[in-house]
């Protein structure tokens, strides 16, 4: 996994995929070298269909938006800005293929941030599906960090396995946030934690 933070440069092979997400279909782009590169995955799948859409609203902040799933979705169904954030330059450019293949361009913005090196906003709504494999502390840096990024009220809303550390992570959110788990299945954990 070391390549995807480093950017080494891995042969390309792009491939094309489609998704129906939230009653509408997606098109997205994949390549060797980022997250999920053969389609959408279970976790980001269900902490979009889980999540209560009238709480997300303000500028949100995807963290760690691998090739663009969830800010994508996010900026279609709900019309709103959202700043795109990865660490990974191929992820970055396949997200802005696929904000503009998808019609939402002009409501997202795509930039690359090591967790919140180049974050300067605050954001009604962090969305993420971390970096697990990236080890604990950057987890730990997006998820324990995201409270100096959002707005009083604001919320960050997660997806985490139970085999990969949920419920010690549950615990340790809750020494900041209000913490509700919103769904389990399969294994997956969609957290919602408020400020």
């Amino acid at each position: 996994m070391g390549h995807y933070f480093t950017n080494e440069n891995l042969p390309s092979d792009i491939r094309e995929t489609t998704s129906v997400v939230l009653g509408q279909k997606f098109t997205f782009l994949t390549d060797n070298g980022v997250f999920s590169k053969d389609g959408l995955d279970f976790g980001s799948r269900l902490l979009l269909e889980v999540i209560p859409l009238e709480e997300v609203g303000g500028k949100i902040l995807d963290m760690g938006c691998g090739y663009g799933v969830l800010g994508i979705v996010l900026a279609k169904v709900l019309l709103a800005k959202v700043d795109m954030v990865d660490v990974n330059l191929r992820a970055l450019h396949l997200s802005r293929r696929n904000a503009k293949m998808n019609g939402v361009s002009s409501f997202v913005s795509v930039f690359e941030s090591n967790c919140y090196s180049n974050i300067h906003d605050s954001y009604s709504t962090i969305i993420t599906n971390p970096p697990i494999r990236a080890g604990k502390k950057i987890v730990y840096d997006i998820v324990m960090n995201a409270q100096n990024y959002l707005e009083d009220g604001g919320n960050l809303f997660l997806v985490v396995r139970k085999e990969q550390g949920a419920k010690s992570l549950i615990v340790d959110l809750e020494k900041v946030y209000t913490v509700k788990v919103l769904k389990k299945k399969k294994g997956f954990f969609v957290i919602q934690c408020h400020l």
